[in-house]
Formats: structure tokens, C-alpha cells, sequence
């Protein structure tokens, strides 16, 4: 029984489909190991080696090599850095801020 050529995916819809998959899962697993630009990383911050200047390879390494863990105590919030390979145990930068409430307490 011969298929209808119109209810066929053509090679370029097919390789659409793939492509937003693929999109799909690793949006799903930056998110799941808390990669830094699915944590709302500035790109200011995103200085990993400390020199003073953020470059293009930092700022890629934002999107597969750098993780962070946020942590809040009281009005105390902590960003912990680390290299995804290496883990969470062997931090190499923790940057912690205070957040004083308004007058509306909020």
C-alpha cells in the first residue's frame, strides 16, 4: 500500500524536528545540573578566571562548563560557581548578598 508523499515528512522538516529536540533536551539538562545562564548570570559576572575582562570563551563556558547552586539564609543569598566536571564540593568562587526589605516588607 503506497503512502500518501503529503502526509510524509520531507528531510528538511524532519532535520527541523530533530533540531528542536535536541534544543529541547539540552535546555532541559542545563536547567536540571544548573548551568550558569539558565541561572541569570550577568554577562559582568561572568569573569571565571579572575582577570578582569569577560571574554567570548567565558561567556561560552557559561552554557556547558559552569554550574551554580543558589542557596538563601534569611535575607542572605549566596551564588556558589563551580566546574561542572570537577563539582559542587570544589567551589571556585562564592559571591553572597544581603537583600534589606523596603518599607512595605517587601
Amino acid at each position: 500500500m503506497p503512502t500518501d508523499p503529503r502526509t510524509r515528512l520531507s528531510r528538511r522538516r524532519r532535520l527541523w524536528w530533530i533540531v528542536c529536540v535536541v534544543l529541547v533536551a539540552y535546555a532541559g539538562w542545563a536547567w536540571y545540573v544548573g548551568v550558569a545562564f539558565t541561572a541569570g548570570v550577568q554577562p559582568k559576572e561572568m569573569d571565571w578566571n579572575g582577570d578582569g575582562n569577560v571574554s567570548n570563551l567565558e561567556m561560552l563556558q557559561s552554557a556547558y562548563a559552569v554550574g551554580v547552586r543558589t542557596t538563601q539564609q534569611g535575607a542572605r543569598t549566596c551564588r556558589t560557581f563551580y566546574w561542572i566536571g570537577k563539582g559542587e564540593k570544589d567551589p571556585f568562587r562564592v559571591s553572597c548578598r544581603t537583600e534589606v526589605a523596603g518599607k512595605d516588607g517587601k
